[in-house]
């Protein structure tokens, strides 16, 4: 399986930890930033949106709160970004609404609890049935990338 992530500034740290750790398990594109200064988490979010849109692969964004970066993210269509702090909002996300992107929030999630996170976002399945007509109306909505 292969994994777009991104984050702003605020998550760089974070990311790099993230990112190791996958890299074990998954081929991951990492979409930047590449530094701790001071960028914008749109670029980031919209760089993730395309891969994952363009490869039907799924994506992880971190930023500070995690509240930005799944704002941009969700302008796009074709992307379902969710803002996860806890393992059961992460099989949720997935379950219900079929995420195709899982937003973090650095400056509120630990790292090893963002781990768990993850884990669980990779693991949990849409459920189909009656959450399908709801996430096929998220596909009429947000800009086309290009």
């Amino acid at each position: 399986m292969k994994i777009a992530i991104g984050c702003d500034h605020a998550a760089f740290e974070e990311k790099e930890q993230i990112l190791t750790w996958l890299k074990d398990s998954y081929e991951v594109s990492d979409c930047g930033t590449f530094t701790n200064e001071r960028c914008d988490y749109p670029d980031f979010a919209k760089a993730v949106a395309a891969q994952v849109t363009t490869e039907s692969i799924l994506g992880i964004l971190i930023c500070g709160s995690g509240i930005g970066i799944s704002m941009a993210a969700n302008r796009y269509a074709g992307i379902r970004a969710a803002l996860c702090r806890s393992v059961n909002e992460a099989e949720l996300s997935k379950q219900h609404n079929n995420a195709n992107v899982l937003c973090l929030g650095a400056r509120i999630t630990a790292v090893e609890e963002m781990k768990k996170i993850i884990s669980a976002w990779f693991s949990a399945g849409f459920e189909e049935g009656r959450h399908t007509g709801r996430v096929a109306k998220f596909n009429d909505l947000g800009e086309i990338l290009s």
